[in-house]
């Protein structure tokens, strides 16, 4: 099973590309997740794309997809994966789609997470995170039990750079600006699956199963 997860920073990609992947035993790839590893260990990509990364701006298509590339191809991937927020453009899009093509391989579905802007706004800006653990916490639906603190091991959150309001709102227009043709390219070849995130996380989840078992029916027929 080869999935790719679309939608707006905090439409909650990421809870579902967990789910899902738990669901089916792949692994979840996020470029995001992999870029802001690159830059907290000081590597030469790390210092390349922290500043683009701290505007809230894309990180170049040459560059991202040769970090997918080189994770896809690794014996993990071998049964299948799921790509948390990547396609982000047409031009990506293309690529991954030239790798499958080179592999023999197919993709299932390009699952959409839609949401209005302000809500997302609200979801990421309250949004802290513990630097220890890693543990995600929101000031209205999940806060710590004591406030600024990480329940498992006490350390003081943070909010992330790409979290501030002004940060939110410049990726948000860059996603609206690009968003728009990579929608139309997945819409064009059949893979675009559009599911509505305004509702509980376990809606949401229950419907992108329905959806996708609904594509390998389709797509086992079409073989």
């Amino acid at each position: 099973m080869r999935l790719v997860f679309l939608g707006p920073p905090g439409a909650g990609k990421g809870t579902q590309a967990r789910l899902i992947t738990d669901e089916y035993g792949i692994p979840k790839i996020s470029t995001g997740d992999m870029l802001r590893a690159a830059v907290e260990e000081g590597t030469p990509l790390g210092r390349q794309v922290k500043d683009f990364l701290d505007r809230g701006m894309l990180v170049a298509d040459d560059i991202t997809n040769r970090l997918v590339q080189d994770r896809l191809v690794q014996a993990e991937c071998a049964r299948g994966w799921l790509l948390d927020g990547f396609p982000r453009t047409v031009g990506q899009a293309e690529a991954l789609d030239g790798l499958l093509r080179e592999r023999g391989e197919r993709l299932l579905a390009a699952v959409e997470l839609r949401l209005d802007d302000e809500i997302i706004v609200r979801r990421l800006t309250e949004r802290r995170v513990c630097p220890q653990c890693g543990e995600i916490y929101h000031l209205t639906s999940r806060p710590p039990r004591r406030d600024g603190v990480c329940n498992q091991d006490g350390a003081a959150l943070v909010q992330r750079e790409d979290d501030r309001d002004d940060v939110v709102r410049a990726r948000l227009r860059i996603y609206h600006e690009r968003h728009g043709p990579v929608e139309g390219y997945y819409n064009r070849s059949g893979a675009l699956v559009g599911i509505d995130a305004n509702q509980p996380p376990e809606q949401v989840h229950r419907a992108i199963i329905d959806a996708l078992e609904a594509a390998r029916q389709q797509q086992a027929y079409a073989i």
